[in-house]
């Protein structure tokens, strides 16, 4: 809590050379990529970092292959390059993975023609991944058993790559790397709006936690709010060329169906794109593709039901999966970009999610629009050309914001981490050796809990029962990621609630010394709130 107020008490006292208003992925990313290229940047968000579309992704870095039957190959190429970058800047965390696709008879193409469609895609992506397979019937099954094959045609397996963590996680590193890079960033800060005095814009803004109001004065003032990016335009008076349309969607977190680390993809009656996909010890099933007016969504019954018969249908299953199976729902918006002449209500299904950014040169005022985790280095890189377009000094244009520590960095890591044993304290149920996983989510970091460890082994015990994560990471949540609530740290931070039953983690013995390192005094306050907003 120390590292927001601190960061609460230096926003009204400074002049940015930016404000970003939004912290998932855009925001996120705009945020590192203008700090660690020398531009002074503020960073709020009404919520948590991350704590709304970009909590809710499938997990998956993929270069849009469904935009391929579209035409709209210009976007495709981009999104593989974006998806082949990101593999090799986060080798740890952003990982090829193998898509098992299986077609059923009644499908609008031939087997044979999406399979040569792969072979495309590969080639546009500069045949980065392993090269795609076509496969019959009896291929899939000797694959993966559980698919049910007997209306299968056949099918195809080609390569994308995902998350190994979770998408929130993903996007705090961006905000936790703009951090090191001296962004003043606070979250549960909400914008009131935003007007233009001369050469600054005034943006008056509510701490949430204690209702208390300030201005923050900027040179540039970008709008990364997601869905409600139309909403924040509005109170500061901007008109644009684009506005946003919202697709909804679904994920549903299941016990692990297969041991397989592949996604199984399938065609759903209506033509949209089904997954299966790895989660450790859990697996995500979606999703949902539908039009809705506004960004607040909740999963309905229908919603549910539709990925559960679309499951069933497909798998072979033991026992049909049921709501008792289902441990967590992921359901938030896509915001598609289009222009008022464009019509986003004409075919809906198919509108991309690339990106746009509309400038207002005249009021140094950028707006983001759309977008996907995929693209996120672009979006970061584009941000700070049209930053300093519109004036503002970049003094170190060339610096590198983003990707893992240099490879002697994690070697020095896992050479201590073999001399004092570290993976021999991985617990039992852990999906990965300990030092793999506590390299991928801290980098160098993850050195300080090495020290940790060793000063008092306890802090390499699991905590919250059921999950992976150490005492000694959360007393490193304490101190470098600014979780206000506890529902930060078990659904962004960490990944807890989306693999434990709530029940579980609201009678873990762990979770009441959980909010006591987070929180200190505060530790009974935040574990009430977090056990009445669950009970909601």
């Amino acid at each position: 809590m120390q590292l927001r107020a601190n960061n609460i008490r230096k926003l009204p006292d400074q002049t940015f050379d930016v404000l970003v208003i939004g912290g998932g992925i855009n925001g996120a990313s705009a945020a590192a990529a203008l700090s660690g290229k020398g531009a002074k940047v503020a960073l709020i968000d009404r919520g948590d970092f991350a704590g709304s579309t970009s909590m809710h992704s499938s997990n998956l870095v993929w270069g849009g292959i469904k935009y391929m039957e579209s035409g709209d190959f210009k976007l495709v190429r981009k999104l593989c390059k974006s998806r082949n970058h990101l593999i090799k800047s986060y080798p740890s965390t952003v990982q090829e993975i193998r898509f098992l696709t299986t077609i059923n008879k009644g499908f609008r193409h031939h087997p044979l023609y999406p399979w040569a469609g792969t072979w495309l895609y590969w080639l546009m992506g500069s045949a980065f991944t392993r090269m795609p397979n076509f496969l019959r019937p009896s291929g899939i099954k000797a694959r993966e058993p559980i698919i049910d094959t007997r209306n299968a045609q056949g099918g195809f397996e080609y390569s994308d790559a995902y998350l190994h963590d979770n998408d929130a996680r993903f996007v705090f590193n961006f905000v936790r790397g703009a951090l090191d890079f001296g962004t003043v960033a606070a979250n549960y800060v909400e914008s009131l709006g935003s007007r233009r005095e001369g050469e600054f814009w005034i943006t008056r803004v509510r701490d949430r936690t204690d209702d208390r109001s300030f201005e923050i004065r900027s040179r540039v003032l970008i709008n990364a709010a997601g869905p409600w990016v139309d909403q924040h335009n509005s109170l500061s008076g901007q008109k644009t060329d684009h506005h946003h349309v919202f697709s909804k969607g679904i994920h549903l977190i299941v016990p692990r169906l297969t041991d397989s680390k592949r996604v199984l993809a399938f065609f759903v009656d209506d033509g949209r794109l089904f997954f299966v996909i790895p989660m450790g010890p859990r697996t995500c099933i979606g999703t949902t593709d539908t039009r809705v007016e506004k960004p607040e969504v909740g999963a309905t019954e229908e919603d549910i039901r539709f990925v559960l018969d679309n499951i069933n249908t497909r798998l072979e299953l033991q026992t049909p999966l049921g709501k008792e199976d289902i441990i967590a729902t992921r359901c938030g918006v896509r915001p598609l970009a289009v222009k008022p002449s464009g019509d986003g209500g004409r075919d809906f299904l198919n509108l991309s999610r690339k990106h746009a950014i509309d400038i207002d040169s005249e009021k140094r005022h950028l707006s983001i629009f759309g977008g996907k985790l995929t693209d996120c280095l672009n979006v970061g890189e584009e941000v700070v050309e049209e930053v300093r377009r519109l004036g503002v000094e970049i003094p170190y244009p060339d610096v590198r914001w983003y990707g893992e520590p240099d490879a002697s960095v994690r070697e020095a890591f896992m050479h201590q981490a073999r001399l004092m044993d570290l993976d021999a304290m991985t617990s039992a149920e852990a999906s990965e050796p300990l030092s793999t996983r506590l390299w991928r989510r801290y980098g160098a970091q993850a050195l300080e809990m090495l020290e940790d460890i060793r000063q008092d082994p306890t802090q390499g015990e699991v905590l919250i029962e059921g999950t992976e994560y150490l005492r000694c990471e959360l007393k490193l949540a304490r101190r470098r990621e600014m979780v206000t609530k506890l529902e930060d740290f078990l659904r962004r931070r960490a990944k807890v609630s989306l693999v434990v039953p709530e029940e579980s983690i609201r009678h873990s013995p762990g979770l009441r010394e959980a909010c006591d390192i987070l929180f200190d005094d505060q530790a009974e306050a935040r574990l009430q709130e977090f056990l009445e907003t669950e009970e909601g």
